[in-house]
């Protein structure tokens, strides 16, 4: 843990002052290094349901669809207009530009009951231009199983500029999808069931049975034995109380429960667009020998043996395993540079020897062919 001075007076004002600064600095330091479950995994049944629903887009400035060429547009508000007692004389060519075709989506939170509300994402369906200045009128909001749970209704919010750059207009943000923030009120409510008999499941966020067990573990410290077990790598059970009204309460204390956790699995991953290269901290390299076009890296491993200043003062010898990079060039060139066995030294001994990224990329995927490079390589 870091050491912080702080130069405070001996006067008791600021002595004080000081020490509740030092407190919630060790505090915050404390909080950053913490795992809750809550951050671990989510309650089994205790779900969000997507509501999706089809609606006019009405009020725009002459950029809606072009009838022609959008024909449901035209008949969507046909049947509107009948709706609302206006009729339509048969075969009525309507050259309308202010109405467009949209798609309204939503999502129901768990626990969501009727009449709160929830914001809804509009996105137009035809060739509209834009749907700025616009309003969504009354669109039913259904779920999968066909049954309406919303309304979503009101003005659109569309955000997009223009730049002006020599003498030309470039557009900055999409203008054909817009949010209607609160714009959807909940008409039915969703049954959320995620206890049986107290039972309660837990879901981790990541298929791996050593924080699975770690879980139970934090549980089972903070509970009592018993409480929580591993159904598999993912799921935990939880015996929680039967009664419904205490089932909140246990389920709040439940996610604030502090884990520690194994060291994750080593993993890389390659942006191959940028030639970016992410790592955690458990990647390592073993012994290796590449040739790459006109490079030619060889990577050993040798141990540093440290031995104590003073015989016979009671000092131990220490063995600091390092690695050892030589790159070669076509034209006889060599560099080498010493560091140590942590695959992120080595990305940046490479970097200060000339590896361009792509160079960078190709070393670490033959790296990971060769069985050299312990851990899983993900290319994006």
């Amino acid at each position: 843990m870091p050491i912080f001075t702080f130069p405070c007076s001996a006067r008791p004002r600021l002595w004080r002052q000081c020490a509740v600064l030092a407190a919630a600095l060790l505090l915050s330091l404390s909080a950053a290094h913490a795992e809750r479950i809550k951050d671990l995994a989510s309650i089994q049944g205790v779900r969000a349901n997507q509501l999706i629903g089809y609606g006019l887009v009405v009020g725009l400035d002459g950029s809606g669809d072009q009838v022609r060429q959008t024909p449901f547009t035209q008949q969507s508000l046909t049947n509107m207009l009948s709706q609302l007692g206006v009729t339509m004389p048969q075969g009525t060519n309507m050259q309308v530009k202010n109405v467009a075709a949209v798609m309204v989506t939503a999502r129901l939170p768990a626990f969501s009951r009727p009449g709160q509300t929830v914001d809804v994402v509009v996105s137009s369906m035809g060739n509209a231009k834009s749907l700025r200045g616009g309003t969504l009128l009354m669109t039913p909001l259904k779920g999968a199983n066909g049954q309406v749970y919303a309304m979503a209704q009101g003005n659109l919010l569309v955000g997009g500029a223009g730049a002006q750059a020599g003498g030309s207009s470039v557009q900055v943000n999409q203008l054909n999808g817009g949010i209607i923030t609160n714009g959807a009120i909940v008409e039915r409510s969703v049954p959320t069931a995620f206890a049986r008999n107290g039972e309660i499941n837990l879901e981790m966020n990541t298929t791996d049975f050593g924080v699975t067990q770690s879980v139970v573990t934090a549980l089972n410290r903070a509970f009592g034995p018993g409480v929580a077990r591993a159904i598999d790598g993912r799921v935990v059970q939880l015996r929680g109380p039967v009664d419904a009204s205490n089932q909140a309460v246990f389920l709040s204390q439940v996610e604030n429960v502090q884990v520690n956790l194994p060291p994750a699995r080593a993993k890389v991953i390659i942006n191959a667009r940028t030639g970016s290269v992410v790592m955690n901290r458990t990647v390592t390299i073993d012994e290796a020998a590449i040739a790459y076009g006109n490079l030619s890296v060889v990577i050993s491993q040798q141990a540093q043996v440290s031995q104590p200043t003073t015989p016979f003062a009671g000092g131990q010898t220490v063995v600091t395993p390092s690695t050892q990079i030589e790159m070669r060039s076509d034209k006889g060139s060599i560099k080498r540079v010493r560091t140590s066995a942590n695959l992120a030294d080595v990305v940046k001994a490479l970097n200060a020897l000339g590896a361009t990224p792509q160079d960078l990329l190709s070393i670490l995927q033959t790296l990971k062919s060769a069985g050299a490079l312990r851990a899983d390589l993900e290319i994006i």
